[in-house]
Parts: structure tokens; sequence; C-alpha cells
């Protein structure tokens, strides 16, 4: 069992990559309104690709989550295909300042 301050940095960790995922899309709807008016270079394809298969990798996470016992499930799931959380909840985060 973990401990109360454990918990409590696990939460502010993943807040801290969820406030990063959301900036992420932030730009990428910026990036897909550009497009309308402009071309977009090949870095910036790149960035909206990334974001919509981070969106598509969500949407079932959130589906698993939402069935009765997905809370219980959705861990295992993560740890038989790791590929399913979106990349800010891949990539090692800054060490949290506490």
């Amino acid at each position: 069992m973990q401990t109360l301050d454990e918990i409590k940095q696990l939460l502010h960790r993943n807040k801290l990559r969820l406030q990063q995922e959301l900036l992420q899309s932030k730009e990428a709807m910026q990036l897909i309104k550009k497009s309308a008016s402009t071309n977009l270079t090949e870095e910036e394809k790149e960035k909206i690709k990334i974001q919509l298969l981070d969106i598509c990798k969500a949407i079932p996470a959130l589906a698993v989550f939402l069935l009765p016992g997905g809370a219980l499930l959705l861990p295992l799931l993560i740890k038989l295909i790791p590929d399913i959380l979106p990349s800010a909840f891949q990539e090692d985060l800054p060490k949290d300042n506490n």
C-alpha cells in the first residue's frame, strides 16, 4: 500500500503530464487553423500527426476507465500495452519540485 505522500506525488506528476498534453493539443489546434491559410512545414505536420495519434490513444483508455471495474482494469491494460498512453504520459518529466 502506498503512503499518502506517494499518492500526492503521483497526483502531482500526472497533473503536470495532463497539463503538458493539453498544451500540445492546443498547439496542434493552432497549427490546424494555420493550415487553412498557409502551408505547414514538415515539422509542423509531424507535430499535428503525433498529437492526433495521442488523442486516438486516449479514447480507448478513457472508454476502459468508464467501464464497471475499469479503474482496476486500466493499470493492467497499461502494463500489457504501454503504448496506449499519450506521449506526455510516457515521457520522463523533470524532477518534481516538492
